[in-house]
């Protein structure tokens, strides 16, 4: 059986497992956003940075990139992706429905954030996370390097997120 991910932050950038191909698509009823602390990767306990999650919100939808995992290698990818995005729970593993810009709507992999989780920190103001992001630093390595490369790997497969474009630029004069 096909197995699809939906990639929408570090994934884009670092998917870690062997992609057949990647294709634009959409996921309704999330947004992109910076709504999750983080204790392991790019912050600590005692100074937690912030990573993207898919944020259910109605009537938001978030482009991003479906990757189809290469034939015979999905279970690997499946431990793969839930020993990175599991990490602390904070994720949670859905299956849910894509469409890509042909019209075809494919199941996909998809980690969401969980709002119930102490992790989950939805709503912070841009100004906010700017600072945050701009001091964090975790075990793989500065909040910003996430920031501007998933800023930096949407403008190159042609997806704009005012957002993270603003973010970006800020945490560049923050840390100037």
């Amino acid at each position: 059986m096909t197995m699809w991910v939906f990639g929408y932050g570090s994934l884009l950038w670092n998917p870690g497992f062997d992609v057949a191909e990647m294709r634009v698509a959409t996921l309704p009823g999330y947004a992109r956003s910076f709504c999750m602390s983080s204790i392991h990767h790019r912050g600590t306990e005692e100074k937690p940075g912030l990573v993207l999650a898919l944020d259910p919100v109605d009537g938001a939808s978030c482009r991003g990139m479906a990757m189809r995992v290469a034939p015979g290698v999905e279970a690997q990818t499946l431990d793969y992706l839930r020993e990175r995005e599991l990490i602390s729970s904070a994720y949670i593993e859905r299956d849910l429905e894509i469409h890509f810009e042909d019209g075809r709507t494919v199941t996909a992999v998809t980690y969401v954030v969980d709002t119930d989780h102490v992790q989950y920190c939805g709503g912070l103001p841009l100004e906010d996370q700017a600072h945050i992001i701009a001091h964090a630093v975790g075990g793989r390595g500065p909040n910003t390097e996430y920031l501007y490369n998933t800023a930096s790997h949407l403008h190159e497969i042609g997806l704009h997120d005012p957002d993270l474009d603003w973010l970006a630029a800020r945490v560049r004069e923050i840390t100037a």
